[in-house]
């Protein structure tokens, strides 16, 4: 650990001052035990001073997680993709993701798109992109993902935009992916690399994502246990399996609409 620099550490009280919300401090102090704060600030403890690939190893090791990876014969050591995968996790898949690719090409040549939340883990702020759609933030966080996107940087994201959600069949499946991660790897010219990543959280993260939306409530309340599901997921077993680039462009060129792609791209990972 270097000395010189201070601890790093999630403060919710700083972080909800810092972002002007109007939060009662019982209620902040409750969420706090909600989201594991102390044992959040235990695994950066003890990953200091790492960062990107480096830090997502230590989370794994700190967790006793292991992580199977398949099909990286899929995943060329040149070229510049946009990397898509489901989200079951909301945490330990992003950093999964990192772990992987931030050794395959490096932190320096990676971007995640993620929620701007997501900027307060200090060690992956390097190979994070904020998206944020509001206001000034809105629009700097956009002339960052164009920047991304135009340069030789890999771009890895969750085209759901949200973490899976327990379906009708009882199966947990990513809600429809959007279709302007198709437009953006069509504008900047790179083929998509489809990804499955196989785990899940406690049965009782989807089954309150259900119940919040039976009840027409519509605040992200599941939102605030991911953090709880990163820890619980102590011992878990998990596995990427990278499927074979996709050419977005030829498959418009076929006749296919914008969504038509994304929804069959999203199909191929569960099939």
């Amino acid at each position: 650990m270097n000395s010189d620099f201070p601890m790093l550490k999630i403060d919710l009280k700083e972080i909800v001052k810092a972002r002007g919300m109007k939060i009662p401090g019982p209620v902040v102090s409750l969420i706090e035990r909600i989201i594991h704060q102390d044992e959040l600030n235990e695994i950066l403890r003890v990953s200091d001073p790492k960062e990107g690939a480096d830090f997502s190893d230590s989370v794994y090791e700190y967790l006793n997680l292991s992580l199977e990876v398949r099909g990286l014969e899929n995943v060329p050591a040149e070229g510049r993709f946009v990397f898509a995968s489901n989200h079951p996790l909301g945490g330990l898949d992003g950093i999964g993701l990192v772990k992987v690719l931030g050794r395959k090409y490096g932190d320096e040549n990676i971007r995640v798109l993620v929620n701007d939340m997501l900027m307060n883990v200090e060690p992956l702020r390097k190979v994070f992109l904020p998206i944020n759609k509001f206001g000034a933030q809105g629009r700097e966080a956009t002339k960052a993902i164009n920047e991304a996107y135009a340069s030789d940087k890999q771009i890895v994201m969750f085209p759901a935009g949200l973490v899976s959600r327990l379906h009708p069949d009882g199966a947990i499946r990513d809600l429809d992916w959007q279709k302007s991660f198709v437009a953006k790897a069509i504008e900047s010219g790179r083929k998509i690399i489809p990804i499955r990543f196989e785990g899940l959280n406690r049965r009782r993260f989807y089954r309150l994502a259900k119940w919040r939306q039976r009840l027409g409530i519509k605040f992200n309340i599941e939102q605030i246990f991911l953090p709880a599901e990163v820890c619980a997921s102590r011992g878990k077993a998990f596995s990427i399996t990278f499927l074979p680039p996709v050419d977005p462009e030829a498959l418009r060129d076929s006749g296919m609409t914008l969504p038509q792609i994304a929804a069959a791209i999203r199909a191929s990972i569960y099939t």
